[in-house]
């Protein structure tokens, strides 16, 4: 059976958000922790975040995703501001613990012209700060698509960041489809490459979660730019195989396509679940 969901607001509370899923044909889906664009949380509701998961369960939904602010920066040169991005990353692990959500994701960051090594060392740096045993919250790495300074726009990079955390055992990776496409792997002509190459850099164990986009642009054009699924340069034929891969499979899938109406992701749903039948 294909897990599959879409990116969705726990504005109307967090019960209300699973039950939007379910009326979309979801069985998972992810949401932001706070505001995308940082700022401070707001309370949790213990009763509601309660009563999600006794509705997740009773629904049989796969994990689902808590996805960090976009706009933190684990490995800024502004002390302030990696300071921001610590301060939030802890709250949220907190608060998934409250929620027993299970994977919490991140994007790594970007350098600014520190260099990708400095990069790497500040963002596992981070991470050692964050990690204890208060929570038992895995932590995901997004792959990215390597534009400007970003890092971990290489499966290497990304494993350098889980090398240099001392609990690595709690440590992950989302993969993004249009992100590693961008960043030059190239999932339309050689799937079973990649993921070997991403089996043999990082480990397929690690893999939990896959962000399921397609792009605007070429294989290795450096662009996050994502486009609704077979309306991009992977494709229909791409997404087939995506979904249908023995080792991805089994894995949560989440729709992040540029939608404004909830029924086009329940489109894309059905479409998707149409591939794997």
């Amino acid at each position: 059976m294909l897990h599959i969901g879409c990116h969705l607001s726990p504005s109307d509370g967090l019960l209300n958000m699973a039950k939007t899923a379910s009326e979309l044909g979801a069985d998972t889906f992810q949401f932001f922790s706070r505001n995308p664009r940082g700022g401070k949380a707001k309370a949790l509701d213990q009763t509601d975040a309660d009563a999600m998961r006794a509705y997740l369960f009773e629904n049989a939904f796969a994990p689902v995703l808590v996805h960090a602010p976009y706009t933190l920066n684990p490995c800024a040169e502004k002390p302030e501001t990696a300071q921001f991005a610590e301060l939030c990353m802890r709250e949220d692990l907190i608060r998934c613990t409250a929620m027993k959500t299970p994977f919490y994701n991140f994007h790594p960051g970007s350098h600014v012209g520190q260099g990708i090594a400095i990069g790497i060392e500040k963002t596992a740096a981070l991470l050692n700060h964050i990690l204890d045993d208060s929570t038992d919250t895995t932590v995901l790495i997004e792959t990215m698509a390597g534009q400007g300074s970003e890092i971990g726009g290489t499966f290497e990079a990304v494993h350098a960041i889980i090398d240099g955390t001392e609990r690595s055992d709690r440590v992950g990776v989302c993969l993004d489809t249009c992100h590693v496409f961008a960043a030059g792997y190239d999932l339309v002509h050689d799937l079973d490459g990649v993921l070997t190459a991403f089996d043999r850099v990082i480990g397929l164990d690690r893999l939990h979660f896959i962000h399921l986009n397609d792009s605007r642009f070429e294989c290795g054009g450096h662009k996050d730019r994502h486009a609704a699924i077979g309306e991009g340069c992977i494709g229909l034929a791409g997404f087939r195989r995506i979904v249908n891969h023995p080792a991805l499979r089994s894995l949560p899938f989440c729709l992040e396509t540029p939608h404004e109406q909830l029924s086009e992701y329940a489109d894309e749903i059905r479409l998707l679940r149409g591939m794997t039948e």
